[in-house]
């Protein structure tokens, strides 16, 4: 027994005590079972105490009634309820685990006891393994050191001579060359043994037909046998028993396709492969030859096969059986290489090779596809549905053995088999040969799958030719091979989608005559005209037996790659469904052409828009398909493309959305049909709400047999042109224009008529773009009566206002312009009327000088007759304006007055020297009568040289200031009365301004604070640095002017009582020319202090006037003084002046 390593006894076992010894008999001490289960190794491997799981799901239910006891009391009654019955269940479910886990724990003890026993077994099997693996490398080891077999002659050689005699052989023949032959003694045993070999096979030798092809040369004969091997035999001897061995082999083949990987494949084999050939080779030619060697002393040999009675031995048709065998066999391998190769390049999901143990036949299925995935629960796809068979088609190549027969199916023709007849006649007289020739050959069958791609495809085409089957030698390609089985193929499935196409009931109205079958080498295929210049070509990829759809490759078609792919893809989920999808697709491909012509002229289309059905059916029951272009300028009008079988129909549709529906659905409110070819010819038409004729439109054309062929040349189905398309749209936008223009004439009441619309005089701007149908559409006439009645300067025009709507033809914005010619006006003048005749003072107004035609542009169509009348009134107003300026100077003697420009929009003229005044109309249709806008200015002088030590004059305007109070005369009473108010106040108020702005000017050099500004339009006041003084200046009634202390209010109730004569005078009616109301004046005065002394101050003003030349009246009154508008600024300077040096002088004054 073997000593214990580490505590342990070798084997599983223990140590024993030596066994007894009773009369002479060893008594062996059988161990007991406790002993031997200790010795067992003890695995807890996976095992838990039971203890553990009872110790912490009590544990946890302790915890979660704990939580339980902390949380409900928050909760409702009726949730503690559930709550608790949730809790319950989920406890009693793992109460019932463990009691389950505690019935079986019963049998744990048997369990641990058997885990041990295998982990014994285990370990037992583990050191057996090893002892094997010891024994094998002593083995290996102590075989290289034995020693070698004694030479006993040698040593009796030395112990009797004590030397040797002689070498071993081995070193003799290896140190000893042996006596080489003459090149004659070569000579004449090749010349011998060619004598031998060419005498046994004319003579005794059988050779097959197959291999008569022999020549004998170098000692050898070479036989050739056609399109299978050439290989090289030897006789062993000139003797009647010397047998045939084998040389050498070439396999006469020659291999075509790739080459990649065909060095594994030599024609003439060398190493291990031709030592195999070698051996089985020489074994067949010595089949019944006696062995060259006796058998040792001893030793039996096996019986070897002997000839039966009248047999003659035919060694060679042995030796070509196998050679043929090997030759077809290595064929066979080559393909079956090949089409692993093409596996591992792309085809291994859809093709699979199979080939059967004893290597002669192999099987190709092409065109596989993976199962469906079904889902438990789920419908199965339509693939699993349809049952669609998982492969395309077999392809098998096999080996098979032929009987000779004759006639044309013969493998030899009449004059071999009778010369191998004469042969064995001639060789072997009555005896038979001991083999006879077998004849093989390589047999492909093609076996399509019934169903592929759900389709069966007629008997004609699952032949095909012999020939194209063949196994060629001399172009040893199964990938040719493969693609002339899947060619064939592939034409019987595109033959039965041509014939689906255009014989079908729902295709044949579309496809009729638009498929044609295309023969290419790569793949059939069908070329299906879808519409216009658009054309699909439909294929079966050869690799993977899917549908393919692809266009023509040309640059318009690129972008449909995508499209064309997810197409392809669903397809062949269920190919039985290709005449629907290239309904669909071509159904697509017109809406994208029709869309891509949309995109070009820059309109807005949709596909759909949100119509119930019954909207949908006004479109009609041909309307396969729908393009909603929408105009630009009006949103709620649609130019319709319907798509038919065969052709365009077009629709214009006014739509409204329903706002009270979920979805906000549309309803076509009209519908008018267009004639296309009246429209496109310069004629149109309308028929509102009935479809066009079926002989109307565009007709499908159908080209004659010649052209069809040449594939060239397509129908015009179809076929739309983009100026058609937009002299579609652009009569659409005309229609809807005049249409919103009559609606507006049909609410005011205004009668109108149509006219031609041979020029669009006036609007220069829209003559650079027009379309083809701008002649053929009328125009609008109104009388000026009907659509000025009520507006301002309506005699102004003359009776008939043309309207005509613009821009339909273009992408801008519809435009509507109305030309009215003036009976008299004012020519324009000014910066903008010079050198041209037609002058645009807006952008919504163009005046022609030479025709008196002024043209009002409206971009709203909606709402162009109120912006008309809007412009008119502000255009006639300038026009009143222009007139009344221009005759001021003759009329009312004022030769300073001249008009400076004039160009309808606004008039700027002198109103008195060089002061300017510009008036502009705003908001004329306003509720208020609208309103002036009015710039001062001044006339720069064309001398612009200063003397030295005069102030350079201003080019401001001092009566600016009065603006807000002067624009409100306007609006009051007769425009030519007001404008002359106006003029007079600003001609007599200008002396005042100007006085009070060189008092201000005055001021500010020398440093003082003074304030000049106006409290209304003839009331101006001048404010001191103290604030608490000042003094007014009023303009009266004669060109008078006022000149008054500022703290004193004119409409003051307590002073009527004591009123003066020349306070009664102010107040009186007509006294004061412009005033300010009651509570404006008292607002003003109310923290203004009297001035001190004032009245002693206005005589020392009056007498410094006069001393000074001044001329006029002047009148003192208790409050101020009144003199005449020429004397105001001498007596304003002076007055000014003197208050100015009072309030310096007075006590506290800073």
């Amino acid at each position: 027994m073997e000593p214990a390593v580490n505590g342990l006894v070798v084997n599983g076992t223990s140590p024993h005590h030596p066994p007894n010894m009773q009369n002479g008999d060893s008594v062996m001490h059988e161990p007991s079972l406790e002993e031997l289960e200790r010795e067992l190794p003890v695995v807890m491997d996976g095992q838990v105490p039971l203890g553990e799981l009872v110790s912490r799901l009590s544990q946890t239910m302790y915890a979660e009634l704990t939580e339980m006891a902390e949380t409900m009391p928050h909760m409702s009654d009726a949730a503690r309820k559930r709550y608790v019955a949730d809790w319950v269940v989920k406890i009693k479910r793992q109460v019932v685990k463990l009691y389950a886990i505690a019935k079986w724990s019963r049998d744990a003890s048997v369990v641990q006891k058997a885990m041990n026993i295998t982990a014994f077994l285990m370990d037992q099997n583990r050191q057996f393994e090893e002892a094997v693996m010891g024994l094998k490398y002593g083995k290996e080891s102590l075989d290289p050191a034995r020693l070698r077999n004694h030479d006993l002659l040698t040593s009796l050689d030395v112990l009797t001579t004590g030397t040797y005699r002689r070498l071993p052989t081995c070193i003799k023949e290896l140190i000893i060359p042996p006596t080489p032959l003459t090149d004659e003694e070569v000579a004449k045993t090749l010349a011998d043994i060619e004598d031998a070999m060419r005498y046994r096979l004319r003579i005794s030798e059988i050779v097959p037909w197959e291999m008569s092809q022999y020549r004998i040369a170098d000692g050898r004969v070479w036989f050739t046998a056609p399109k299978l091997f050439e290989a090289s035999l030897c006789l062993r001897g000139a003797g009647k028993n010397d047998g045939w061995f084998f040389v050498d082999v070439s396999f006469l083949f020659k291999v075509g396709g790739d080459q990649t990987g065909m060095q594994e494949f030599p024609r003439t084999p060398t190493g291990a492969l031709k030592r195999n050939i070698t051996d089985e080779a020489d074994a067949r030619l010595g089949f019944y030859l006696p062995p060259d060697q006796p058998p040792p002393p001893g030793v039996e040999a096996p019986p070897r096969p002997e000839l039966p009675e009248g047999v003659v031995d035919a060694p060679l048709v042995r030796v070509f059986n196998f050679l043929q065998m090997m030759s077809l066999s290595y064929q066979l391998e080559i393909l079956w290489y090949q089409a692993e190769r093409m596996r591992s390049l792309g085809w291994a999901d859809f093709l699979t090779v199979e080939m059967t143990n004893n290597r002669q036949k192999m099987v190709v299925s092409y065109w596989v596809r993976k199962p469906p995935r079904t889902v438990p629960g789920q419908p199965p796809p339509a693939q699993a549905r349809n049952r669609m068979p998982m492969l395309g088609g077999k392809l098998s190549i096999s080996i098979v053995r032929v009987k000779e027969k004759t006639g044309r199916q013969a493998m030899r023709s009449p004059k071999a088999r009778v010369l191998a007849e004469l042969q064995e006649r001639s060789k072997l007289e009555r005896a038979r040969p001991s083999d006879e020739v077998e004849h093989l050959r390589f047999d492909v069958q093609w076996e399509p799958e019934k169903g592929a791609l759900g389709v069966t495809i007629g008997p004609e085409d699952m032949q095909i030719p012999p020939s194209q089957l063949a196994i060629d030698p001399n172009d040893l390609d199964f990938e040719s091979l493969l693609r002339r089985v899947i060619r064939r193929h592939t034409e019987g499935i595109m033959k039965f989608f041509q014939y689906q196409l255009m014989r079908g009931p729902v295709t044949r109205n579309v496809f009729a005559n638009e498929v044609s079958f295309v023969a290419n080498e790569d793949a059939p295929s069908l070329r299906i005209h879808l519409c216009a210049d658009e054309v699909v070509i439909v294929t079966v990829d050869p690799r993977t037996g899917r549908l393919t759809l692809r266009d023509t490759g040309d640059l318009a078609a690129a972008g449909r790659g995508p499209r064309f792919a997810a197409i392809s893809d669903r397809l062949n989920l269920s190919p039985w469904m290709l005449p629907e999808a290239l309904v669909r697709l071509r159904l697509t491909t017109i809406t994208d052409l029709a869309e891509q012509k949309v995109q070009y002229l820059g309109l807005q289309s949709f596909r759909e828009r949100n119509f119930a059905p019954e909207e949908l059916a006004k479109l009609g029951p041909n309307a396969r398909g729908t393009l909603y272009i929408q105009l630009a300028n009006f949103p709620s009008h649609y130019l319709v493309l319907v798509i038919t079988d065969n052709e365009y129909r077009y629709a214009l549709i006014n739509v409204k959305v329903q706002r009270e529906t979920m979805y906000n659905n549309m309803i076509m409110e009209d519908i008018g049909w267009l004639d296309v070819k009246r429209i496109h010819g310069g004629d149109y038409s309308i028929v509102p709400g009935v479809p066009p004729d079926p002989v109307t439109g565009q007709k499908r054309k159908r080209q004659d047999e010649s052209n069809a062929a040449s594939g060239e040349q397509f129908p015009a189905s179809f076929r739309l042109e983009t100026k058609v398309l937009r002299e579609l749209y652009a009569y659409c936008c005309a229609r809807v224009a005049y249409t919103k223009v009559e609606q507006q004439f049909k609410l005011r009441g205004i009668p109108y008529t149509h006219v031609n619309s041979t020029t669009t005089a006036g609007v220069s701007e829209a003559t650079h773009i027009q379309s083809s149908l701008a002649r053929a559409i009328p125009a609008l006439c109104v009388l000026s009566s009907d659509i000025l009645s009520g507006a301002p300067a309506a005699e102004a025009a003359m009776p008939n206002i043309r309207v005509i709507p613009l821009n339909w033809w273009s992408n801008d914005q519809a435009k509507v312009v109305t030309c009215v010619k003036l009976k008299y006006v004012q020519q324009p003048i000014g910066k903008r009327a010079s050198g041209s005749s037609v002058i645009r003072p807006s952008k919504r107004i163009i005046y022609d000088t030479r025709e008196a035609i002024v043209s009002f542009l409206s971009d709203d169509v909606d709402k162009c007759v109120d912006e008309f009348l809007e412009e008119w009134a502000r255009v006639s107003k300038m026009v009143v304006i222009a007139r009344e300026v221009a005759q001021m100077s003759s009329k009312y003697l004022w030769t300073d007055v001249r008009l400076l420009s004039f160009d309808l929009q606004t008039v700027a003229f002198a109103y008195t020297a060089d002061y300017t005044l510009s008036l502009t109309c705003t908001d004329q249709l306003t509720s208020t009568g609208g309103s002036y806008h009015l710039r001062f200015g001044r006339i720069e002088p064309d001398d612009d040289m200063q003397v030295d030590g005069e102030h350079p004059r201003s080019s401001h305007n001092p009566q600016e200031d009065v603006e807000p109070y002067m624009r409100n005369l306007l609006r009051h009473g007769r425009l030519a009365t007001a404008l002359h108010r106006l003029v007079g106040l600003l001609r007599e108020t200008l002396p005042i301004v100007a006085e009070l702005e060189d008092i201000r000017a005055a001021a500010a050099r020398s440093g003082e604070t003074v304030d000049t500004f106006a409290k209304s339009a003839g009331w101006f006041r001048i404010l001191y640095g103290d604030l608490r003084h000042a003094l007014d200046f009023r303009l009266m009634a004669g060109a008078r002017v006022v000149i008054l202390d500022g703290s004193h209010s004119l409409f003051d109730d307590s002073a009527d009582a004591h009123a003066t004569p020349a306070r009664r005078l102010l107040t009186g009616p007509g006294g004061l020319k412009s005033l300010s109301a009651h509570s404006q004046d008292r607002a003003g005065s109310a923290a203004l202090q009297p001035i001190p002394d004032f009245r002693a101050l206005v005589q020392d003003a009056i007498r410094t006037a006069v001393a000074r030349g001044v001329s006029g009246q002047f009148a003192p009154i208790d409050i101020g003084v009144i003199c005449d508008v020429a004397a105001v600024r001498v007596v304003g300077r002076a007055l000014y002046e003197r208050v100015l040096e009072k309030l310096a002088a007075a006590p506290g004054a800073k």
